[in-house]
């Protein structure tokens, strides 16, 4: 009898010996070292890609946001503020230039089929207030010149790029709105253009944060 309790006890203390030591392994000493590694060599990632301006943080290259005007009285969403880029339409709502809305609970796709009602109203209605929005002074952006990612969001709905094209399309009202030449605009474009990964992989996109962070800077100078 005694033996088989002090087994019982060397091997409960054994037990309870293993589960401190590899609490303090598992659960202290190797999230301190891998977060050490990922501060000293890839701090900038390891703290969620953040974009700052004057040393305040203003959002992350990796998330999307709206550049909306303050919500009226009566009004259910916020309209978009046309001096500045917008993003793709987001989270798969059916938003649109007018109504973009950039929640992180809401990642995600439609999952809606490409011959939805829903969807199709949500594209043709975002397509017309994008040719709307953006035809201004003479230019004239026709519907078959819009881009895919101007009228449909990315995959997780959160996407912060838009292509050069939709970039390139609204030029013409960031130019006019802002009191800035068209080739002002465009250079801003194409200085926060970024290219194909290794030359080859992916598609050419465009940071809508930094561009208007350019914006900006541009605005005040």
């Amino acid at each position: 009898m005694n033996n088989s309790v002090s087994g019982a006890g060397r091997l409960l203390w054994a037990g309870l010996r293993a589960l401190l030591v590899l609490t303090v392994v598992c659960g202290v000493i190797y999230p301190l070292v891998v977060t050490g590694i990922a501060q000293a060599a890839f701090s900038n990632k390891a703290n969620g890609s953040e974009i700052k301006e004057n040393g305040k943080v203003v959002g992350s290259s990796l998330i999307g946001q709206t550049y909306n005007l303050p919500l009226k009285k009566g009004e259910e969403t916020p309209a978009a503020d046309l001096k500045w880029f917008q993003p793709r339409p987001s989270n798969g709502l059916g938003s649109n230039s007018v109504n973009t809305q950039y929640k992180l609970i809401l990642s995600g796709a439609t999952n809606r089929s490409g011959d939805n009602a829903d969807l199709i109203k949500w594209v043709t209605d975002a397509k017309a207030a994008v040719v709307k929005d953006n035809s201004v002074n003479g230019y004239t952006v026709k519907p078959g010149d819009v881009p895919a990612d101007a009228v449909t969001s990315s995959g997780s709905g959160l996407d912060p790029a838009i292509s050069p094209e939709y970039a390139k399309i609204q030029i013409h009202r960031i130019a006019a709105l802002n009191h800035l030449t068209v080739d002002q605009v465009d250079q801003l474009v194409a200085d926060n253009t970024s290219g194909r990964l290794l030359g080859f992989m992916s598609e050419p996109t465009v940071n809508v944060l930094k561009l208007n962070i350019a914006l900006k800077d541009l605005l005040q100078k």
